[in-house]
């Protein structure tokens, strides 16, 4: 059996208010990153943030800040977001040339190894805050734009991330795979939550369900748990055992919790450990993406 994938998700689109713990500025993501790639995370998520506004940003130079600046220390594969489009302070209905500007630039400048290829539209909402009848939003990711990511991926090289919020993304990121050869193998994210509305909560039924459907349609292809407000904690045995990989921080942790990056980390790497896995180095992950042969 290969190494087990490690992801580190470091802040995601909630900004500090909401997740207080993760971090913000450019020098505060590259130490965490760097901190998580030395404790065994060889993917390394982030979202580029103003540390001024406290707001996400889609500057590439940010973003490159950020990736040369893990680089530097440590190998591993940083990838950025894009626009999440559709939530609320993050613009709805943008345009291919706005989603994608900044993964444009930083493929150009060859910083680009994953980058975020969500196949399909979902709507969130808070369990919670439903209620008290607070409503959720959509996340919107129309085929065109699906399409574009694909097609940027096959122009650039990078591996397409999917996450899978329901199954009909599995379905449908599978059937749009086979419509861009080019496009390097994607990864495939089954996204798990405790709180929120979309899929599936972190149960093996639910992970058995999803290994059954990527057998049916895309045999092969590389999968991690994942998610938003989860913890995955009690699934990381079930995925090691069936050679699946696992993403774990702020990003996918209950907002608010009091808790840093690295220590999800290292408790991942730990159950990891327990439930017989290796973690995998970022070259090793880069050599089992190529095709065979």
């Amino acid at each position: 059996m290969g190494g087990v994938w490690l992801e580190a998700a470091l802040n995601g689109p909630w900004g500090p208010r909401r997740q207080p713990r993760a971090p913000v500025s450019a020098a505060a993501c590259i130490e965490e990153g760097i901190a998580c790639a030395e404790a065994g995370a060889a993917v390394i998520h982030v979202h580029a943030y103003d540390p001024e506004s406290g707001r996400q940003t889609d500057d590439w130079e940010t973003y490159a800040r950020i990736i040369e600046g893990v680089r530097a220390r440590v190998d591993a594969i940083v990838y950025p977001t894009l626009p999440f489009n559709g939530a609320a302070g993050h613009g709805a209905g943008l345009s291919l040339a706005d989603r994608y500007r900044h993964i444009v630039a930083l493929a150009e400048r060859g910083l680009v190894e994953w980058s975020v290829v969500d196949p399909g539209t979902v709507h969130i909402a808070d369990l919670d805050a439903l209620a008290r009848d607070e409503p959720g939003f959509t996340y919107s990711n129309p085929e065109e734009h699906v399409r574009e990511g694909l097609r940027l991926a096959g122009a650039h090289g990078f591996h397409p991330g999917y996450a899978i919020y329901e199954p009909g993304f599995l379905r449908f990121g599978a059937a749009l795979a086979a419509r861009y050869p080019s496009a390097p193998q994607a990864v495939y994210r089954f996204m798990f939550s405790d709180h929120f509305s979309f899929g599936f909560p972190p149960r093996a039924y639910a992970l058995d369900a999803y290994r059954a459907l990527l057998a049916e349609c895309a045999p092969g292809a590389p999968w991690m748990i994942a998610g938003l407000q989860v913890d995955l904690a009690a699934l990381i045995p079930a995925a090691v055992a069936a050679g699946g990989h696992v993403r774990v921080g702020l990003e996918d942790a209950a907002l608010g919790l009091e808790r840093s990056n690295l220590s999800l980390v290292e408790e991942a790497a730990r159950r990891i450990a327990a439930a017989g896995g290796r973690l995998a180095s970022a070259e090793e992950i880069r050599s089992a993406l190529k095709p065979a042969g």
